[in-house]
C-alpha cells in the first residue's frame, strides 16, 4: 500500500467520516488509510481505476488523485463497462448507461440529491451537493486549526442547479494530515474541511468537470 496515497485518501475521506455518512464508524485520522477499502463507494472507484491503468495498488497517490481530482487516469476508464458495475453495486440508485471514476460523478449521479432537488426545490438537497462535493477555494487567513477561505458555491435558480458567486467559508483542518497552511494557498474542501494544497491547473479542471454534470 502506498503511504503517500493511503495519506492522501484520509485526508479527503476523513470529513465525511468523521460526520458518520460513510466508511467505518470511530476511526482516527491516521487509520482511514488502511481502512479505504470500507468505504464502499470510494473503493469501488479506487478499484476500477487502478484496474484500468494497469495498477497493482488502489491506493497508489496517482489513482487517489484521479478519484478525488480528475486527471489523465480517467482517460483510461471504460465508462460503459463502470456504469455496469456500478448498476450492480448500487442497485437501484444508479441506472445510467456511462459513468467516471470520480467523486463528484458519484455525488451527482449516484446519490439521489440532485434527483430530489430537482423534484422539489429543497434547500437542503443544494447544501448536500454543495458540500459533498469536492471544492477548490482560496486561504484567505489561517488560525489554527481553522481557516477562512474564499469559494465559489453552488446556488439553484430558476430550476437550475449552478454556480454561483464566491462566498466566505469557515472552515477546518486535521493539522495530523495537513500540517502546513498559508493564507493564499489555493486548496480543495470537502464538507466544511480543508483536505489538500493544489494547483491552478487542478482547480481549472474540478470547475470544467462541475459544469459538465450541471
Amino acid at each position: 500500500m502506498s503511504a503517500a496515497g493511503a495519506l492522501l485518501f484520509a485526508r479527503y475521506a476523513f470529513p465525511p467520516n468523521e460526520l458518520g455518512y460513510c466508511g467505518p464508524d470511530g476511526v482516527a485520522p491516521a487509520e482511514l488509510g488502511r481502512r479505504a477499502r470500507d468505504f464502499e463507494g470510494a473503493w469501488a472507484y479506487l478499484c476500477f481505476i487502478a484496474s484500468s491503468a494497469g495498477i497493482a495498488d488502489p491506493l497508489d497517490e496517482r489513482v487517489v488523485v484521479a478519484y478525488w481530482l480528475g486527471g489523465p487516469l480517467l482517460d483510461l476508464v471504460d465508462g460503459d463497462r463502470l456504469a455496469a458495475v456500478l448498476r450492480d453495486r448500487f442497485a437501484g440508485q444508479f441506472r445510467g448507461s456511462r459513468a467516471m471514476a470520480h467523486h463528484s460523478f458519484h455525488v451527482f449521479e449516484v446519490y439521489p440529491w440532485l434527483s430530489l432537488l430537482r423534484r422539489t426545490g429543497s434547500a437542503h438537497a443544494v447544501s448536500v451537493l454543495d458540500r459533498c462535493r469536492i471544492r477548490a477555494g482560496t486561504v484567505r487567513s489561517v488560525d489554527g486549526a481553522r481557516a477562512v477561505v474564499h469559494s465559489p458555491g453552488l446556488v439553484w435558480r430558476d430550476g437550475v442547479l449552478a454556480v454561483g458567486p464566491t462566498r466566505v467559508e469557515q472552515v477546518r483542518r486535521e493539522r495530523s494530515l495537513l500540517p502546513r497552511l498559508a493564507a493564499g494557498d489555493l486548496v480543495t474542501l470537502h464538507w466544511d474541511w480543508v483536505c489538500d494544497v493544489i494547483t491552478p491547473p487542478d482547480s481549472d479542471r474540478l470547475i470544467a468537470q462541475l459544469r459538465d454534470w450541471l
